[in-house]
């Protein structure tokens, strides 16, 4: 099964970029810069730099999904970046950077995902997309943040939003325990796994967004990864969640898996979305 699934999605990537080369050749999409998600009149000096997201976008489209991606890095280092796979794909994708440690402790980057996601969906109308179809997403750390704010509801409560209302959770490679930055800045080693309010696991519930966990293989992945979510999908199982769905990707290491992660992304958010304006009829 793994090595089907190994073919498949090879497949799947080389068919996904012969799409994205097309598609960037055509006019319709646009690119609005450095547009700062924090209040203004309360954002920090910190906030100004660090707390400022892109939108690429379908000009000529209407009520399209939105997939608000987050950045690896270790919530310590990366910067912003729309994936070439995610161009020119019907959908709209939000690229938001957050303040890093050590010039801030947790939770500041939580809390910063959380915002750039409130502000996507009280905005994205605006750029003709739906509120009801934004998708969160991001590589590792940024998987661990897509994590966080999806399960543990506090987050997006701070705004005023119901964390139920985003359309679906793909986090790639991401913490499930304790992220090492956060257990780093408690005096705790990356190899003494640590399971508290500061972990997706902790707030496992039935009532989630719909839940796409993709690592790379679990022999060349970083501290156990696999393992952990697949112990998260498991316990969302148990805790009677209907849509959780897990995928290791054979031969690709931590590194290497977010290229071939994609085209799942883009097929889950293809289908939430049909099933959604189904469900509206």
């Amino acid at each position: 099964m793994r090595r089907f699934l190994h073919i498949l999605l090879s497949c799947l990537v080389l068919a996904a970029g012969h799409v994205v080369a097309r598609a960037e050749e055509q006019s319709g999409y646009r690119l609005v810069e450095d547009v700062l998600y924090r209040d203004h009149a309360e954002a920090t000096d910190a906030m100004r730099e660090r707390c400022k997201l892109d939108i690429y976008y379908p000009e000529n489209s209407r009520e399209f999904p939105t997939v608000v991606w987050f950045h690896g890095g270790g919530l310590s280092a990366g910067n912003r970046f729309i994936p070439a796979a995610l161009k020119g794909q019907g959908i709209a994708v939000v690229a938001a950077n957050y303040r890093l440690s050590p010039q801030v402790k947790s939770p500041a980057y939580i809390e910063d995902a959380a915002a750039a996601v409130a502000w996507t969906i009280r905005h994205i109308a605006e750029y003709g997309g739906s509120p009801n179809l934004v998708f969160v997403s991001g590589h590792s750390a940024g998987g661990y943040l897509t994590s966080m704010i999806g399960l543990d509801k506090r987050w997006l409560a701070a705004h005023q939003i119901d964390a139920n209302q985003l359309a679906g959770l793909i986090p790639y490679s991401g913490h499930t325990i304790t992220h090492f930055t956060i257990r780093k800045e408690r005096g705790i080693a990356d190899t003494t796994p640590l399971v508290d309010e500061m972990a997706p696991l902790y707030h496992v519930r039935k009532d989630a967004p719909p839940l796409l966990l993709i690592t790379g293989d679990r022999d060349m992945e970083m501290l156990g990864r696999y393992e952990e979510n697949a112990y998260l999908w498991r316990m969302m199982k148990e805790a009677g969640h209907p849509q959780t769905e897990l995928f290791e990707l054979e031969g690709y290491n931590h590194g290497g898996m977010a290229e071939p992660a994609h085209p799942l992304l883009l097929r889950f958010v293809k289908e939430t979305t049909a099933a959604h304006k189904k469900a509206a009829q």
